[in-house]
């Protein structure tokens, strides 16, 4: 039967972005699949439940779109509708767009629409219909070939994503969500325009809100498709997905000059941790890194940060206006985002603590911020008094903190199995409960099971409580001490150690 043409969505940047004939696509796109596979491995995994891909120009992003793509090669018979979000980059929407076509054509044939999965959500205030956001978009598009050559059968619900909170993605893609035979697609770069440099930094920002899955990390210039991205990452957070990153690079990497790059990276959603290729060793290298470069900055600045938080606790006694950090001032290691807790003791034993599990301010404000909070903000203990001050006996320790790193184990006995002692902080989350445990507490709680134990309890759980839907993160941490609070405005020589 022959389609009706108005109710096909032609391509628009064949020839442009990707190759126009069958032939020279084909080859293309297996190309990009084969070197991705070379280079980071068969991608044998936990199938993804969803994706993030690139959509740039294949020259450009099709290495990164390919590292992800790979994954799915074991679900090609089983997945049969793809649910695509991508950003608008013609006309501006307020939400979330369909087309009014049935079909979306690319040089390798016609992908159709899943109209009843579409109709699923048009009831929704959210979700319109407004073909003139589609009609030159290239976000949906560029996936295609990929979609095309990887899957046997199966159609498409295309949205193209405007400015809608995250809430208003995250309730589309539940209504969507289905089983095994239906996959996530979300479509995005990451930072424009930059240079070499710069880009690496955002980009890594980005990639770490991403597999922490912070939504809150995700600013207007580190992702084009942050609004259906961040959409994601609070279904994926309330349904316990991990994730795992394929690929990062940026068009300096590729095929473009280094004074002004584009960013790319490609993640899987999957219920079960998972490793492709240079991943494999993720979190000891994560570990290592962040450890070198915190170390360095504390062995620089910390003494700067002690005195930071010391006049933080002062000004407040002494009633002045808060501390006003002006960020200029301080170096620029000081300046970027850094989580951190701040610990005050008397006598030894613990007088106040609070803190920061994620990076999401200057790492000095997050000092001065916690140090206040330390002193006359835990609820545990009265408030610091002026007195104890001037008694001397009050020491001051700063931790700062890695990325969290999601656990994966199948019962309480795997999982204490994995823990290091004397190494690991932990965070467990149980809906809206949630414990912490910084290192320094394996001083006084050594036995693993123990300590899980208490961080159970201190989560408002019972210490024999377990269930599936339990998270757990690790991180480590990196401290300086003071054994009295600062007085000096003046010392930058740091006595630091690790932790």
């Amino acid at each position: 039967m022959e389609i009706d043409r108005s109710l096909v969505r032609p391509p628009a940047v064949a020839g442009i972005f990707y190759p126009s004939t069958p032939k020279e696509l084909t080859a293309t796109v297996q190309f990009y699949l084969s070197q991705a596979a070379e280079k980071f491995g068969d991608a044998k995994l936990i199938s993804p439940k969803a994706i993030i891909a690139p959509h740039a120009g294949y020259v450009y992003s099709g290495l990164t779109a390919a590292a992800g793509y790979n994954s799915l090669r074991s679900r090609a018979n089983k997945i049969t509708r793809v649910v695509m979000m991508g950003p608008c980059h013609r006309v501006g929407i307020p939400g979330l767009a369909l087309p009014s076509t049935q079909t979306f054509s690319s040089p390798l044939g016609n992908v159709p629409m899943d109209m009843d999965a579409a109709a699923k959500i048009m009831h929704l205030d959210q979700v319109k219909i407004y073909n003139e956001t589609h009609e030159k978009d290239h976000s949906l598009e560029v996936h295609l070939p990929f979609l095309q050559t990887i899957l046997t059968r199966f159609s498409i619900v295309p949205l193209i994503v405007g400015q809608p909170a995250p809430s208003d993605v995250a309730e589309v893609l539940n209504l969507l969500w289905g089983g095994e035979e239906t996959l996530i697609l979300v479509s995005s770069d990451l930072s424009h325009y930059r240079s070499y440099e710069d880009a690496q930094k955002i980009d890594d920002i980005t990639r770490k809100a991403i597999e922490q899955l912070d939504d809150r990390a995700l600013g207007d210039q580190q992702a084009c498709g942050r609004h259906a991205i961040n959409g994601l990452i609070q279904v994926a957070r309330d349904r316990g997905l991990h994730v795992t990153t394929a690929d990062i690079r940026n068009s300096g990497d590729t095929a473009g000059a280094k004074d002004k790059v584009v960013g790319y990276g490609s993640w899987l959603f999957s219920d079960s941790p998972a490793v492709v290729g240079s991943r494999i060793s993720a979190t000891v290298n994560e570990e290592k890194k962040f450890g070198d470069t915190a170390q360095e900055t504390l062995d620089r600045y910390g003494e700067a940060l002690l005195v930071v938080a010391a006049k933080t606790i002062r000004n407040s006694l002494s009633k002045q206006a808060p501390m006003r950090i002006k960020l200029a001032s301080f170096p620029r290691e000081l300046q970027a985002h850094g989580a951190c807790f701040v610990t005050l003791n008397k006598n030894g034993k613990l007088r106040g603590c609070i803190g920061s599990i994620e990076a999401w301010r200057p790492l000095v404000t997050d000092v001065a911020e916690n140090a206040c909070k330390a002193a006359f903000q835990d609820t545990r203990f009265d408030k610091l008094s002026s007195q104890e001050l001037t008694e001397n006996d009050i020491s001051l320790h700063i931790s700062v903190l890695s990325p969290k790193m999601p656990m994966s184990f199948s019962s309480e006995e795997d999982l204490i199995t994995q823990v290091r002692p004397g190494l690991d902080g932990l965070v467990l989350i149980e809906g809206k409960q949630r414990g912490v445990f910084l290192p320094v507490v394996w001083d006084a709680l050594p036995e693993p099971l123990t300590f899980f134990r208490q961080l159970k309890r201190k989560a408002g759980l019972s210490e024999d409580y377990w269930s599936s839907s339990l998270k757990v993160f690790r991180f480590v941490t990196r401290g300086i001490s003071s054994e009295t609070i600062p007085t000096r405005a003046d010392l930058w020589q740091t006595k630091s150690k690790s932790e």
